[in-house]
């Protein structure tokens, strides 16, 4: 797939940082809610994200999954993005497990 712009930047991962949600979560800011998923998907849908060292994807590939319309906080957003994420295979993380077996 031809992408805007390179998934890693100019500065390649960051050490492998630069993965999955950590991207979605920089291109939202406080004051940008709330926000509708709509006017999130115009602004940044064809957006290249790195979910792992072999696997690129789009916003818009992630956002399939999300059902909310609105995001009303950053911590919705957080929410529901990383729970479509995970449903959708996106993000190995699960709190729910990482929990029960901490």
């Amino acid at each position: 797939m031809e992408w805007p712009h390179d998934p890693d930047s100019d500065e390649g991962s960051e050490g492998m940082r630069k993965y999955g949600m950590a991207i979605l979560a920089k291109k939202v800011d406080e004051d940008d809610f709330p926000l509708s998923k709509d006017q999130f998907h115009e602004q940044v849908s064809d957006h290249p994200i790195r979910i792992d060292h072999e696997t690129v994807v789009s916003v818009d590939d992630i956002l399939d999954g999300v059902e909310a319309d609105v995001f009303e906080d950053i911590q919705s957003f957080h929410r529901t993005v990383g729970s479509a994420m995970r449903n959708q295979d996106y993000w190995t993380y699960d709190p729910d497990e990482a929990t029960s077996n901490g």
